[in-house]
């Protein structure tokens, strides 16, 4: 592994997760662990040997580990460690930096990043004196977003979580209605409509760096 040679706190962090498409794969674990293909999934843009190499890499960084689901399903994930859980407050500063730069890929979002876009781009003063539980279903992916107290948590559904509505939607089209202004009655609702159009305001698009 290549090293800065630098004792900054900063050049000792980026030793291990400063490789091209580390704090990416950070970013598509943080929401649960992952198969190697679904990985590949949400990375189109980075090779198998390179995918396959930056995962050793931060597993001995200590970063991530795999581990082998109970049966039936019986296959092998990556999931992040507790140090590599620490990233996520790092991973949404660079996104809500990143969100003001201009658009450079035609590639659409991955579910995980447009999960992550919601995170980063929660408006807590929007957010004041409403709480509510949406469930978004994003094709066979399912999260539960929570508002409570000027506060949003995320995570994926677990069976038997209730929630007041349910936004079906591909994630572009949830994109388009969140962060481009496409009016929320394009996408299909159940449940309370009204507490769902709430919700799908409270991620204001940053102005851009000038």
């Amino acid at each position: 592994m290549r090293t800065y040679d630098d004792p900054c706190g900063v050049a000792r962090a980026l030793d291990h997760i400063g490789e091209r498409w580390a704090l990416l794969i950070v970013r598509e674990l943080l929401l649960g662990p992952k198969r190697f293909t679904d990985l590949r999934d949400g990375l189109p843009g980075a090779s198998q040997n390179v995918l396959s190499q930056r995962l050793r890499e931060m597993e001995e960084s200590g970063v991530l580990h795999r581990r082998r689901l109970p049966p039936p399903a019986a296959s092998q994930v990556y999931e992040l460690t507790e140090r590599g859980r620490e990233l996520e407050p790092v991973v949404l500063a660079l996104a809500r930096w990143g969100s003001r730069m201009p658009f450079t890929s035609t590639r659409p979002l991955s579910v995980d990043a447009l999960m992550q876009a919601l995170k980063s781009m929660f408006d807590p003063e929007a957010a004041a004196g409403f709480a509510c539980r949406v469930e978004l279903r994003l094709g066979e992916l399912s999260f539960l977003a929570t508002v409570s107290d000027g506060s949003f948590a995320l995570a994926r559904t677990a069976e038997g979580e209730s929630a007041q509505a349910v936004v079906h939607a591909g994630p572009e089209a949830l994109r388009d209605v969140v962060f481009l202004g496409v009016p929320a009655d394009t996408l299909r609702v159940d449940g309370d409509r009204a507490v769902a159009e709430r919700f799908l305001g409270l991620f204001p698009r940053p102005e851009a760096h000038a």
